[in-house]
């Protein structure tokens, strides 16, 4: 199973905005330069995720894009779904018919691993996930300054 790029740009966007919560909205051309991600890749995600609900566009100046709901309440299975992504293991992309129509021998266990990812990735928010000292040590480094997430607040402290 292979986590596809649109999936993996997706939660890196929204980790950005994340990131930046209590801070206002954030551009797509700050996420793309800040994240090394294409402006039209990211137009194209953000329509879906503007779909699904988890982020709000906010035109005029000072416009962008923010997260709809807190960064606590979002997970990274959440993100990677909304974008149309499956987190599946099985060959027959859960169909059943993996070996000549039929189920083959493994698909129980590719099924109940894409079950323990997607569990996996649930139990994460973006909170969670920018609250780790190894990921603030990368968010201090594509800020070029010292940065700190305060824990449980996603707030942004220079």
């Amino acid at each position: 199973m292979r986590l596809s790029t649109k999936g993996r740009y997706a939660v890196t966007a929204m980790l950005d905005l994340a990131i930046h919560h209590e801070e206002g909205p954030v551009t797509l051309a700050d996420i793309s330069e800040n994240q090394g991600i294409s402006l039209s890749y990211l137009e194209q995600l953000f329509a879906r995720l503007r779909r699904q609900g988890l982020v709000e566009g906010l035109r005029g100046p000072g416009g962008g894009y923010r997260l709809s709901r807190r960064p606590q309440d979002i997970s990274v299975a959440e993100v990677i779904t909304a974008i149309g992504e499956g987190i599946d293991a099985t060959q027959c992309e859960g169909n059943r018919d993996c070996q000549d129509g039929e189920e083959c021998l493994t698909h129980q266990l590719w099924t109940k691993l894409g079950r323990e990812i997607f569990d996996f990735l649930n139990g994460i928010t973006l909170a969670s996930f920018i609250e780790r000292d190894d990921v603030n040590k990368v968010i201090q480094r594509q800020q070029g300054r010292v940065t700190l997430v305060a824990p449980r607040l996603g707030k942004t402290l220079a």
